[in-house]
């Protein structure tokens, strides 16, 4: 049902139609309508996105304005642009949705009332109208009826930047200007902009007020214990934190304030690259209707998807509520946490399966935010790759990482919460030289260990390169796995591979300029 929203006051002067909050089904036919998507055999939308398949983090623009300048951590990730070239941008998209069919969702980002930010998102596809209105939390009718938006985001695929008048590095612009509580998403319809526009701002607002933002998962136990999960893509904090034995809270965006944790979104946006039931039932089960789904390989008369087909891109995605999988916690809110584990996928074999991190060593490695992957294949041998991201999610960060660093221990001392990085990657030797990846039931039986406090009561000793705590012992794990070392044939290979691997990420962390000495002195000695 349309809605009489409006508009004029942004510049959307003569929409032909503006719709608010439609529903599922409605969102859904529209999209099929226009011809934006097909359903496949089990109901959920599938589109494909064109040229951009995933983020553009090189066409992402911070407004440089003077409330905000001091504040912003200008470099190669918050890229600055003038005020006029975001009014002359502005401008244009606003023009170009006049006239034309709207789809807006108010919704809230959010799942502690307290800190909850209002977020209008209008669409000029009915399509990823439908992807916000799944990942952002849903109001009421009631709460409709009084809805004013803090924050509002405009999503205009179909409309190209020019560079030269624009100041764009293409024709894809995500630009934010904080003074005018917008954003712009230009020229891309790869639903991700949008939602992690979503998370750079409160990545901004909540620190403001005493609240830490994390890109992470979390969950709860059965006695209302919550648990932290931060990690990189494929180090599995997806797979760790859906744990049947506990509630999930959320698998990607958090707060973590006075009141305790809450989530800030109300959907899941899951890779379906080689996605199976028998390994990931959860995400297989929730692509129904409802679900969007995002250049997955679809047989136009089956209907039916092709999730080991990567031709369109690795980067396959699904969106779906979050009450889409089973065992979740609604509303997305708990405690705080008792545990908070960092996962590293080390595919150059040297890191323990699992260390205790002291505060300033959790600080450390937050900042750091290390894993390592595999950069391909040369004539049969596979070659480790490091990859650092700036507290586990460099991208969408506009303040300094010392900020959510201090943020990070300030909870750490006042909460008493206990700190683990978990390494599910390989074991006994690198990726493609005689390593082996780590079992999951043995990290599963690690990770138990620690969420159930069966480690703070065991000894621990010292590993003098990567200066951590290491246990003992673990129920269910042979104590040889503890130590990487051990598990090495070649000793001097592993002490070569470790002081390689402790130097850069000692490397790495010389960009952080005006750290606490203590959280340097933390890192791992080479």
């Amino acid at each position: 049902m349309a809605s009489t929203l409006n508009l004029d006051a942004l510049g959307i002067i003569h929409p032909t139609v503006v719709h608010r909050n439609l529903s599922i089904p409605a969102l859904t036919e529209r999209a099929v309508a226009r011809g934006e998507g097909i359903l496949s055999e089990t109901g959920a939308l599938c589109v494909y996105t064109g040229k951009y398949t995933g983020r553009s983090p090189d066409d992402k623009f911070i407004v440089d304005e003077p409330s905000v300048h001091d504040q912003i951590d200008w470099g190669k990730v918050n890229v600055p642009i003038s005020e006029a070239k975001f009014a002359n941008l502005y401008s244009k998209i606003t023009a170009y949705l006049q006239n034309r069919e709207v789809f807006v969702f108010d919704g809230f980002a959010g799942a502690d009332p307290e800190y909850r930010v209002n977020i209008r998102v209008i669409n000029e596809l009915a399509s990823e109208n439908l992807f916000i209105h799944q990942l952002l939390l849903r109001p009421t009718a009631d709460e409709l009826t009084s809805f004013a938006p803090d924050f509002t985001i405009i999503a205009a695929p179909g409309f190209k930047a020019s560079p030269e008048l624009d100041g764009t590095n293409s024709e894809a612009a995500i630009v934010v200007s904080f003074a005018r509580k917008t954003v712009l998403v230009a020229g891309s319809q790869y639903a991700g902009e949008i939602k992690k526009s979503v998370f750079s701002l409160m990545n901004y607002l909540m620190p403001l007020r005493g609240v830490f933002t994390m890109h992470c998962s979390a969950n709860m136990g059965k006695d209302g214990d919550t648990a932290l999960f931060f990690g990189l893509s494929g180090t599995g904090k997806t797979t760790l934190s859906a744990d049947p034995d506990r509630y999930l809270i959320g698998d990607d965006e958090h707060g973590w304030s006075p009141n305790g944790i809450f989530n800030i979104e109300g959907g899941c946006y899951a890779k379906c690259i080689n996605l199976s039931k028998e390994n990931e039932p959860q995400i297989w089960d929730a692509i129904k209707f409802g679900a969007l789904v995002e250049n997955v390989v679809i047989d136009p008369e089956t209907r039916k998807l092709d999730y080991n087909d990567g031709s369109i891109t690795e980067n396959t995605r699904v969106g779906y509520p979050v009450e889409y999988i089973p065992n979740t916690k609604i509303p997305g809110v708990g405690g705080h946490p008792k545990t908070v584990i960092f996962l590293t996928a080390d595919a150059y074999g040297v890191m323990p399966p699992i260390a205790k991190l002291t505060r300033e060593a959790a600080m450390y490695h937050f900042v750091t935010g290390y894993t390592a992957r595999l950069a391909g294949t040369e004539r049969g041998i596979t070659t480790p790759q490091a990859t650092f991201s700036t507290c586990f999610g460099a991208p969408f960060l506009p303040l300094p990482a010392s900020r959510y660093a201090q943020m990070l221990g300030e909870c750490i001392d006042k909460h008493g919460s206990n700190v683990y990085l978990v390494n599910t990657g390989w074991s006994g030797g690198p990726a493609g030289g005689g390593g082996s990846r780590m079992k999951i039931k043995y990290t599963r039986a690690m990770v138990t260990a620690a969420l159930n406090g069966v480690l703070e009561d065991g000894e621990f000793t010292h590993d003098p390169v990567f200066n951590m705590l290491v246990p003992k012992s673990c129920p269910n794990v042979p104590d040889e796995v503890l130590q990487p070392r051990n598990t090495w044939q070649d000793k001097d290979a592993y002490d070569k591979s470790a002081k390689n691997l402790a130097g850069l990420f000692q490397k790495n962390f010389e960009k952080y300029k005006g750290m606490d000495a203590k959280i340097v002195a933390a890192g791992p000695k080479g």
